[in-house]
């Protein structure tokens, strides 16, 4: 039984397609050397349960879609969109963020066997969360996978 193998494999494989995406990673994100600026925009995959159904199983997944906020030097002009790139960030992981829950609701993840059923997916919005100035996206889903455990 190597589900979760196929199934984390399957979420990087997607993510390192995504153009808007420059790293993966997986498991503890305070593990995660956030200070290196190279790695940014960052998709960070983490699973926290599971239940097993009749011949299915479900596991709660999460990804954080991040970047960082660059602050321009010259004065502050506008009050609304203030003089750093904030709005781009959480439009640029939102739309990367989308992406892969469609894959899961009716594309290619979809059709390998790692599906999302549910019609509405809650994504929050995160700004200033990390050490450096981070802003993106967070996602919270289940995926629904074959159980391919024999009993025999």
């Amino acid at each position: 039984m190597n589900n979760i193998f196929k199934l984390t494999d399957a979420i990087k494989e997607e993510l390192q397609s995504n153009e808007l995406i420059n790293q993966v990673t997986f498991g503890d994100l305070f593990e995660v050397d956030l200070l290196k600026q190279n790695i940014y925009p960052l998709a960070h995959v983490g699973m926290t349960s599971a239940q097993i159904g009749q011949g299915v199983a479900y596991v709660e997944m999460s990804i954080l879609f991040l970047d960082i906020v660059d602050e321009s030097t010259t004065e502050q002009t506008d009050q609304f969109y203030g003089n750093d790139n904030e709005h781009y960030v959480l439009n640029t992981m939102f739309a990367a963020a989308t992406k892969t829950i469609q894959e899961l609701m009716r594309g290619d993840l979809h059709n390998q066997g790692f599906q999302v059923e549910a019609e509405n997916i809650n994504m929050d919005f995160f700004s200033e969360r990390f050490e450096d100035k981070l802003a993106g996206v967070g996602v919270d889903f289940t995926v629904t996978i074959k159980n391919t455990l024999d009993l025999c």
